[in-house]
C-alpha cells in the first residue's frame, strides 16, 4: 500500500529526509516498517521544528499519512503491539545488516551491500521509537554506517576494500550524489541537499578499531536473503543461496530445572519472557532459528528461575 505525496521537504527537516525514503521503498513489500520509518520521521521533526508554519504543514501531512496507514493495516498485531512492531522491525533491520555483512566478508563489494549496510542503520534509529536502544544495536548501527561509508570510498577510488571489521578513519558518503538517477522513487519528500547534511561526516563515524566488537558473521545471515534496494541500480548480481545456520546448543540445565516455591514472577519478568517469545516468532519469520532458540531458551530460562 503506497503512501500518497508529501509536500516539499522544508529545509529545517532534512535530517529526516532518508528514514521518508525508506519508507517509500518500503511501502508495498513491508509496510509496517514503512510505517514506523514514517512514525520516526514525524517523532524526530517534531523535536526539530514544529512551529514554523512550512514545517507544521508537512507534518500535518505525515501525519494523515500516519492515520491513513494505521487504518489501512487494521488489526496487524505489529501495529497494535508495540512490543511486536519493535521485534518486527529489529528483525528486519538485522536481515538487511546480515546480508551486507555475509557480501562483505565474502569479498562481494557492489553498491546493493553499501546500500544496505545504510538502510539497516536507518532501521535501527527507527528502533528509538520504542525506547533506548540496546548497547548491541547501537554498534551495529555505527558499524554498519561506517562500513557504508568506507567500502564506497574505496571503490569509488579505485581500491579493493577488507573484508570484516577493521580500523578505520572516518569516511564520507553523500547518499545523495551516489543515488541520484539510479532510484525509482520520485516524491516531493526528498530534495536536492547541500553535501553537510547528506553526507556522513567524519566526526559522525566511529574512528575506533572494530576488530574488538562482535559484529555477527554473514555466514549466520537467515536463508534467502535478499537485498533491499531501489530498482533499477543497475547492479546484478548471484542468487543468494540458502546458507547452513549454527543453532545454539539447548541449556542442559533446562531440562531438570524445576520453579522453586520462592520465585516470585513480577509483571517486569512477565513482559521480558513476552518480549523474548515475540523476538524468537518474529525471527522464524526470516528463518533464523538460531535467534529463535536463542530468545525462546532465555523466555524460558526467565519463567522457570525468575533470572536472566
Amino acid at each position: 500500500m503506497a503512501a500518497s505525496a508529501l509536500p516539499p521537504l522544508p529545509p529545517p527537516l532534512k535530517s529526516i529526509q532518508h528514514h521518508l525514503r525508506t519508507a517509500q521503498e518500503l511501502d508495498k513489500r513491508e509496510p509496517v516498517v514503512a510505517y514506523y520509518c514514517r512514525l520516526y520521521a514525524m517523532q524526530t521533526g517534531m523535536k526539530i521544528d514544529s512551529k514554523t508554519p512550512e514545517c507544521r504543514k508537512f507534518l500535518s501531512k505525515l501525519m494523515d499519512q500516519l492515520e491513513a496507514m494505521k487504518k489501512q493495516l487494521g488489526d496487524n498485531e505489529a501495529i497494535t503491539q508495540e512490543i511486536v512492531g519493535s521485534a518486527h522491525v529489529e528483525n528486519y533491520a538485522l536481515k538487511m545488516f546480515l546480508y551486507a555483512d555475509n557480501e562483505d566478508r565474502a569479498g562481494q563489494f557492489h553498491k546493493n551491500m553499501i546500500k544496505s549496510f545504510y538502510t539497516a542503520s536507518l532501521l535501527i534509529d527507527v528502533l528509538t521509537v520504542f525506547g533506548e536502544l540496546s548497547e548491541e544495536n547501537a554498534q551495529h548501527r555505527k558499524y554498519a554506517r561506517w562500513k557504508a561509508a568506507y567500502i564506497h570510498n574505496c571503490l569509488k577510488n579505485g581500491e579493493t576494500p577488507q573484508p570484516g571489521p577493521i580500523g578505520m578513519e572516518g569516511e564520507s558518503f553523500d547518499v545523495e550524489r551516489e543515488e541520484a538517477g539510479s532510484s525509482s522513487v520520485h516524491s516531493g519528500t526528498t530534495q536536492p541537499a547541500s553535501s553537510s547534511s547528506s553526507t556522513y561526516e567524519a566526526n559522525n563515524t566511529p574512528t575506533s578499531n572494530y576488530t574488538g566488537i562482535h559484529i555477527p558473521p554473514g555466514a549466520h545471515a537467515p536463508a534467502n536473503t535478499p537485498a533491499e534496494l531501489p530498482h533499477n541500480t543497475g547492479v546484478t548480481s548471484n542468487t543468494i543461496q540458502p546458507t547452513p545456520q549454527n543453532i545454539p546448543l539447548v541449556d542442559p540445565s533446562l531440562y531438570s530445572a524445576q520453579s522453586g516455591g520462592e520465585v516470585r514472577l513480577t509483571p517486569e519478568d512477565f513482559a521480558r519472557a513476552q518480549k523474548y517469545c515475540k523476538y524468537a516468532g518474529s525471527a522464524l519469520q526470516y528463518e533464523d532459528v538460531s535467534t529463535a532458540v536463542q530468545n525462546l531458551q532465555k523466555a524460558l530460562k526467565l519463567l522457570i528461575t525468575g533470572r536472566e
